[in-house]
């Protein structure tokens, strides 16, 4: 089973490439499923989140013209903060997703991106602020699939490395919530478009997820344009293999399939 379960196109305020682009990419490299996973950060970018009404449109089009060639998801990525809660509770209610990505990308309205978060703040302070962020908002948002990105921080890190051993006790919160609530993180693969020393999230949190009894994992690419669509996912495959695990996960209709890998 070869599929991609994190893809972004200009349904998506960091993206310009079409849709119908991605699909055919994924049907050129013999993947069997995709799923799109369009942004949804409410407050910091309300004006240029994804149009539901146009998004669900193209999606019931090109699944149309593929239809036999290649399984097509409708997913979300949540990037939600603790104020921000309510407006994703009826987003569920409203729309057919198939999977949903809870991330957060911004704590208090301050983008990790630009630096904002970090400013004024020691590398000690941001790092442990950002993970607690992540288990306060999964304790009220309940409405998702897998946890993004988890250590998404490192990628924008002004201070360089910061040890997993320091973020391991909020970490080991965050997983044993997950589990407890039946559901997954993800294997996302954007790491290595980054040039980061590590998976995304780490060698180390993914060991400490099955050692916890985890057993839903997705991988994504987190691609933004064509040239990234399932990058280095069977490598990653082969790593998740050595650490012990047995499967991945797809969705459909916000249900966990389990793949071997």
């Amino acid at each position: 089973m070869n599929a991609d379960n994190h893809i972004h196109t200009y349904y998506s305020d960091d993206s310009e490439c079409p849709m119908r682009d991605m699909v055919e990419r994924a049907v050129e490299i013999g993947l069997d499923e995709m799923t799109f996973t369009e942004h949804v950060d409410y407050e910091v970018k309300d004006v240029e989140n994804c149009d539901y009404e146009k998004y669900f449109a193209e999606i019931a089009q090109l699944r149309k013209e593929y239809d036999g060639r290649i399984e097509i998801r409708q997913g979300i990525e949540f990037g939600v903060q603790a104020g921000t809660v309510p407006r994703y509770i009826e987003d569920v209610k409203k729309y057919p997703f198939d999977f949903i990505i809870l991330s957060v990308h911004q704590v208090d309205n301050q983008e990790f991106w630009t630096g904002e978060f970090q400013e004024g703040r020691t590398q000690d302070e941001y790092q442990q602020a950002y993970y607690q962020a992540i288990y306060d908002v999964m304790r009220k948002f309940g409405d998702y699939s897998i946890l993004g990105h988890l250590d998404m921080i490192k990628r924008y890190d002004p201070a360089g490395d910061y040890p997993d051993e320091k973020i391991m006790p909020v970490v080991d919160k965050i997983l044993t919530q997950a589990i407890t609530d039946g559901k997954g993180i993800e294997v996302n693969t954007s790491s290595f478009k980054y040039g980061l020393k590590d998976l995304t999230p780490s060698a180390a949190i993914l060991k400490r997820y099955r050692e916890l009894g985890g057993e839903i994992l997705t991988i994504g690419s987190d691609s933004h344009e064509t040239e990234h669509l399932a990058d280095h996912i069977p490598e990653v495959k082969e790593r998740l293999k050595a650490m012990g695990y047995e499967h991945f996960y797809t969705f459909d209709r916000l249900k966990p399939v389990r793949h071997d890998l």
